[in-house]
Parts: structure tokens; sequence; C-alpha cells
């Protein structure tokens, strides 16, 4: 685990911060580990011995970059919080640049663990909606079924049929969701 401030966390921001500069001056393709230490001013030997290559160091970018920088709006009801998070979500992953995250996201995950970090992400910003929604005396459906009938259609719309692509089709995601004859829910697991 990363010691929060210490020189890990230091070498790691640097070495993120090496990452994202460069790709938006050289495009990531053209990135290199020797490229991105001297930026990051580590040698390259850390890089290789933290991340082993430049796609896993690509990849645990593009997690951290995925994560949320802060808790989904309270717009008063259910519906309007999902239906304004949905939104969000789709227009930062749908983007090039959010697509791109996803891709390196997942190119470096042999064993599924960054695809299980975004996914809890977005399951965490649910649960929020779920709970205020709950707390508010509304009913809501349980976190993975906004998962599976929101967030899974949005995610394969944007990595496999993108082009069209656009906050109506969130809208219509949401609201089949919260409609009184959607089909029933599926069970939830605590916490979710």
């Amino acid at each position: 685990m990363v010691r929060p401030g210490g020189r890990s966390a230091r070498v790691q921001a640097a070495v993120h911060a090496a990452v994202r500069e460069l790709a938006s001056e050289v495009g990531r393709d053209a990135l290199t580990v020797p490229m991105v230490a001297q930026r990051a001013g580590v040698t390259p030997s850390t890089i290789y011995r933290r991340w082993g290559d430049m796609q896993v160091l690509l990849s645990d970018v593009a997690v951290e970059r995925l994560r949320p920088d802060t808790a989904p709006g309270d717009h008063g009801a259910l519906s309007s919080d999902l239906t304004a998070w949905a939104e969000q979500f789709l227009d930062e992953m749908a983007s090039p640049t959010g697509r791109a995250y996803i891709r390196d996201a997942l190119l470096g995950d042999p064993d599924g663990g960054n695809a299980g970090q975004c996914s809890a992400y977005a399951a965490e910003q649910i649960d929020v909606i779920v709970r205020r929604a709950s707390e508010r005396g509304e009913p809501a459906p349980g976190v993975d079924t906004v998962i599976d009938r929101v967030v899974a259609p949005m995610m394969y719309r944007i990595l496999f049929r993108p082009d069209g692509l656009d906050v109506a089709y969130a809208h219509r995601l949401v609201a089949g969701l919260l409609s009184p004859n959607s089909p029933a829910e599926q069970p939830s697991t605590p916490g979710r």
C-alpha cells in the first residue's frame, strides 16, 4: 500500500504527472520509460521496478484519472440525481480522452483488477445516489441493478458503438430503469 505523503506517493504523483504532460505534448504512443523518468525526475529503473513496462504505467495512470473527483450532485430527487450522474458519466467516458483511459486501464490489466476498481468507482457514486434517495423516502433500485441497466449499456456503446451516442441515450436508460413498468429488480448484495 502506498503511504500517503511518503516517498512512494511522491514518486507516483511525479510519474503520473509526467505521463499526462508528455502524452499531451508528444502523444501517448510516443512515450517511453526513459522519457517519463527524465520528466518525473526519477531513474528508469524506478519505473521498471514499480510498473514493469509502459503499458502497465499507462494503465495505472488511466485508473487514477477515471476516479471521480467529487460526490454526485444532489438535485433533490432520484430521477434527477441519476440522470445528471449518467449524463456526466457518459460525457466523460465517451470523450476521446475517456475512451483512451478506458482502453489503457483494460490493456494493462491481465488479472482484471483495474476493471474491478473502475467498476467500484461507479458503484460508489451510484451508492451515494441510491442511499440519498432512500433517506428522502424514495423507492430506489439497488446499485447492481443501476450498474446492469444504466452503466453496462453505456459502457458497451462507448467501447463498441460510440457513433450517435448522446445524452438522450443516458436519459432513456435512466427512464427505463425508473419506469413503473420496468422489469423486476435483481437482488442486490448488501451495501450495493
